[in-house]
């Protein structure tokens, strides 16, 4: 039996990732005024930076409809001659693309769609640890089972460095951005069941804030697994990510990976948004 994992484009797996491993990934769609673009395939983060500066206003993104799904995965098994899908869907409590993706294998028992109740690359370690587990020659039904029990175990927060975007969609007052930017304030931004809250208030420099997220974070989970952990940013230096490396190398942890969100994502985060992300042991 042939099992593949597929994913919505929130979860920021990479090309490399995708050929390396046959993982499918269902694009979101993202507008730039009346012109619609596909999350990961027509759009970048700096169409996005651009767009926002000269017009003003933010992107609007939207989930893809059951029908689509429904195709998206007919084409995925028959692209990789696959048995088995393993769908890690993005937040149920951001979006509806997992209603969606529910409602696309209605009857169809070859189609399994979990609810990350996360985004970015903390759905993407649901995605590599279910990967790992279909190459132990894991069942279909163990994967499913020790996915979800990994779900809540999945640590997910970052850095917004830029708190204009949450003020154009409406998530912060004028004065707030005000006072944040005169404070030079940086939010961590914590995912909790699936949703999105503010756990600490940094202040300062954003690479002295990005030095002390990692310190205490290392601290308040001092017993990570060790495997992998993503580093994932909408934009970065070479010196924040040497920095962060040398933390999580001195930890202990084996496979770091930098990587860059998504055009979704950068449409709701804005530039130079970092956060470390690794499952919990």
């Amino acid at each position: 039996m042939k099992i593949i994992v597929t994913t919505d484009s929130t979860s920021d797996i990479s090309n490399e990732f995708q050929k390396k491993y046959e993982i499918s990934v269902m694009p979101l769609t993202v507008n730039l005024g009346n012109d619609e673009f596909l999350d990961g395939k027509t759009i970048t983060n700096e169409d996005i930076f651009e767009f926002v500066e000269k017009k003003n206003i933010l992107p609007k993104t939207a989930a893809r409809s059951p029908q689509q799904y429904k195709e998206f995965f007919e084409e995925a098994i028959k692209l990789y001659n696959a048995d088995k899908v393993i769908h890690i869907s993005l937040s149920s409590e951001l979006s509806s693309s997992y209603q969606n993706a529910k409602l696309a294998t209605e009857g169809d028992d070859r189609v399994e769609v979990i609810d990350s109740l996360s985004l970015s690359s903390g759905s993407g370690l649901l995605v590599l640890s279910a990967v790992d587990k279909i190459k132990q020659g894991k069942t279909f039904e163990e994967i499913v089972g020790l996915i979800k029990e990994e779900v809540n175990k999945v640590q997910a927060s970052f850095i917004l460095n830029d708190l204009r975007y949450l003020y154009k969609g409406g998530r912060c007052s004028a004065l707030s951005v005000l006072g944040a930017n005169i404070l030079r304030i940086k939010p961590k931004i914590k995912l909790a069941d699936g949703k999105m809250g503010v756990d600490k208030k940094y202040m300062g420099k954003l690479e002295t804030v990005i030095d002390k997220y990692v310190d205490d974070l290392l601290i308040d989970h001092p017993n990570p697994i060790k495997n992998r952990v993503f580093v994932t940013y909408t934009s970065t230096t070479d010196d924040i990510n040497n920095s962060i490396k040398t933390k999580l190398e001195e930890r202990g942890f084996n496979e770091i990976i930098f990587n860059t969100a998504g055009s979704t994502i950068a449409s709701h985060c804005g530039k130079n948004c970092l956060g470390v992300l690794f499952i919990d042991n």
